[in-house]
């Protein structure tokens, strides 16, 4: 793909996703969003469905269209509901050149997972070869024109535990906890806001669909499935995740190899941040140090054969829009920086 300007379409517009998307794409230097879609709203503005982006000077001439009216683009991203994309695929793949897929559909290649966790998936094949792209992970460009960003919390969680597979450190047993904002559960999703304030609750304590996808790009990239228990909890917050990951030391190995290790992963990455030996709680990863900002952080700590690494990021933004356009900038020869942000945002 040509370093020009990239025409894009965003399928799933109206969604937290899709409105993050745009809202990244508008700003892009190189992209332009020709294309946006939502059933629901469809022919109206795009600053009615996303009221955050009707200053932007050139929202009042985009509105939101029905999928049948897609033009030819180089990329199109997927922001559909999770169900959605396996029917509608062939038509986006068959007007673009790329296809990124921000829903869960084409990222697991188990078929009795696939079928557990995406019924619509098994009952529709996808249009092509869908590859799990995490860019700390690989080099240039994802191999295939259909590519699946990992979900929010997965790679959140795959950012803490892949050093320590990758060099062989820790025991196949780990336990990871998981806390999600709100936005983690869609614009449709069903609690009502006077439930989740000041609140603090149990999401998924096992079997969560993110755990396979775990342990899938685990394998793909360290060799190494991990024996994960994965649970999940629901925050008080709209956005952000924090994850806590706990693993026991292999016989011999010692603070300073997992110091090593992460600083061999992390040292060169552009938004994956590793910090550095936390003297105290305010160090650590947390979510007022990410949200706003296309960055993962990631921090350890040893105490003799017990590691626990924390991985604080943005679920909207490095867990799936930054994600999707740090993927497109891959694929087009661009800076992968080029038009994400790296600062949060206070208060």
């Amino acid at each position: 793909m040509a370093e020009s300007t990239l025409k894009v379409a965003v399928a799933g517009a109206s969604g937290y996703t899709g409105g993050e998307l745009t809202r990244l794409l508008l700003e892009h230097p190189n992209a332009e969003p020709v294309f946006l879609s939502a059933e629901r709203h469809a022919g109206k503005r795009l600053g009615a469905v996303h009221p955050a982006l009707r200053n932007h000077p050139t929202a009042a001439g985009l509105r939101l269209a029905p999928l049948t009216e897609m033009p030819e683009v180089d990329v199109v991203f997927s922001c559909m509901p999770t169900g959605t994309a396996p029917e509608l695929a062939p038509a986006l793949a068959k007007n673009a050149d790329h296809l990124v897929n921000l829903a869960g559909d084409f990222r697991l290649d188990d078929t009795e997972e696939v079928r557990r966790h995406y019924p619509a998936t098994a009952e529709h094949p996808p249009p092509g070869r869908f590859v799990n792209f995490v860019p700390e992970l690989a080099e240039g460009a994802p191999d295939s024109a259909f590519v699946s960003v990992p979900g929010c919390m997965a790679v959140a969680t795959v950012y803490a535990l892949q050093p320590l597979f990758a060099a062989a450190l820790v025991d196949a047993r780990v336990v990871v906890d998981a806390k999600t904002g709100s936005t983690g559960g869609g614009r449709s999703g069903g609690e009502h806001p006077a439930e989740r304030n000041g609140n603090f609750r149990v999401h998924k304590l096992h079997g969560h669909r993110h755990t396979p996808e775990v342990s899938q790009v685990l394998g793909e990239t360290t060799g190494q499935r991990p024996d994960l228990q994965f649970s999940a909890h629901s925050l008080d917050a709209p956005r952000g995740i924090v994850v806590t990951a706990y693993a026991r030391l292999l016989p011999g190995r010692t603070a300073l190899d997992v110091k090593r290790a992460f600083g061999r992963a992390y040292a060169r990455t552009p938004f994956v941040r590793l910090r550095n030996s936390p003297k105290s709680p305010h160090e650590f990863p947390m979510l007022k140090a990410v949200v706003g900002s296309n960055v993962a952080e990631v921090a350890l700590s040893v105490q003799e054969d017990r590691c626990v690494v924390v991985c604080a990021l943005d679920n909207l933004l490095k867990g799936a829009a930054g994600q999707a356009v740090q993927i497109m900038n891959r694929t087009a020869g661009l800076d992968e920086r080029t038009g994400l942000p790296s600062t949060a945002v206070l208060p």
